[in-house]
C-alpha cells in the first residue's frame, strides 16, 4: 500500500508570504505617516492663516479684531463691538471670528452668539474642535504662564500631530516657546496634560497615542 504524499508550503513560498505581508504592512505605515504629514500642514496652514488675519484687522482698522469698538458701523454685517481696552476677554473671543469674517479677513460667515461657541460662531480645527484666539493665560508655562493674547488650536488633536508641529514652527517644547500645550477643551473634553507632555521636561510624548491634545500659538 502506498503511502499519502504529505502536502504543506515549501520555504519559497512562505517567504513569498512574509514579502507580502512585509509590503502591505510597509504601504500602511507609509499611508499614516502621509496622513500625518497632511494633518501636520494643514494645522499649520490653517494657524497662519488666522494670524495673517489678525495682524490684517490690526492694520487695517487699528484695533483688535473682537475688541473693536466700532464694528457694527464700520464693518458691513458685523452684530457686536467690543470695550476697545486693548485686551480680547472671553465675550469678544466669540466677536473675533464676526469682525474677521464680515470683513473679508477669513472664509466663512461666523456671527456672534453670547458664549460657549457653536458652529456659527466660530471655526473649527480639522478636528471639529472650535479655535479661540483671546487675551489669557490658558497654557503651559515652566513657571506661572503670563498673560497674553494667543490662537488656541482647540483639542482632539493627535499627540503625535501637535508633536511635529512645534517641531517644524517652534522649539518641540510644550513649556516654551511660542507654542505650548493649553487645556482649553474647544467645545469637547479638555485634554489631560500627562498624556500629551512630560511636566519635568516639556517633551512631548509623541509616541504615547493620545488623542485628544491641544496647543496655544501666542503672539
Amino acid at each position: 500500500m502506498s503511502k499519502r504524499k504529505q502536502q504543506g508550503f515549501t520555504l519559497i513560498e512562505i517567504a513569498i508570504v512574509l514579502v507580502i505581508i512585509g509590503l502591505l504592512l510597509g504601504g500602511i505605515l507609509q499611508g499614516q505617516s502621509l496622513i500625518n504629514s497632511a494633518r501636520v500642514r494643514n494645522l499649520i496652514s490653517q494657524v497662519d492663516g488666522v494670524k495673517a488675519a489678525f495682524y490684517g484687522f490690526q492694520d487695517r482698522y487699528r484695533a483688535l479684531p473682537g475688541d473693536f469698538t466700532q464694528a457694527t458701523t464700520q464693518i458691513a454685517g458685523a452684530s457686536k463691538d467690543g470695550d476697545g481696552n486693548g485686551q480680547i476677554d472671553a465675550t469678544e473671543s466669540i466677536a473675533v471670528w464676526d469682525h474677521l469674517s464680515h470683513a473679508g479677513f477669513i472664509t466663512g460667515t461666523y456671527i456672534y452668539t453670547a458664549p460657549p461657541p457653536s458652529a456659527t460662531s466660530n471655526p473649527t480645527n480639522p478636528w471639529n474642535a472650535y479655535l479661540q484666539l483671546i487675551y489669557d493665560n490658558i497654557y503651559a508655562d515652566t513657571g506661572t504662564a503670563s498673560t497674553r493674547h494667543n490662537l488656541k488650536t482647540g483639542n482632539q488633536i493627535p499627540v503625535e500631530v501637535i508633536t511635529e508641529v512645534d517641531r517644524k514652527v517652534d522649539d518641540g517644547n510644550a513649556l516654551r516657546g511660542s507654542i505650548r500645550f493649553s487645556l482649553y477643551n474647544g467645545g469637547a473634553a479638555a485634554p489631560t496634560a500627562a498624556n500629551c507632555y512630560t511636566a519635568a521636561t516639556g517633551v512631548w510624548i509623541a509616541a504615547g497615542g493620545e488623542a485628544n491634545c491641544g496647543a496655544a500659538f501666542l503672539f
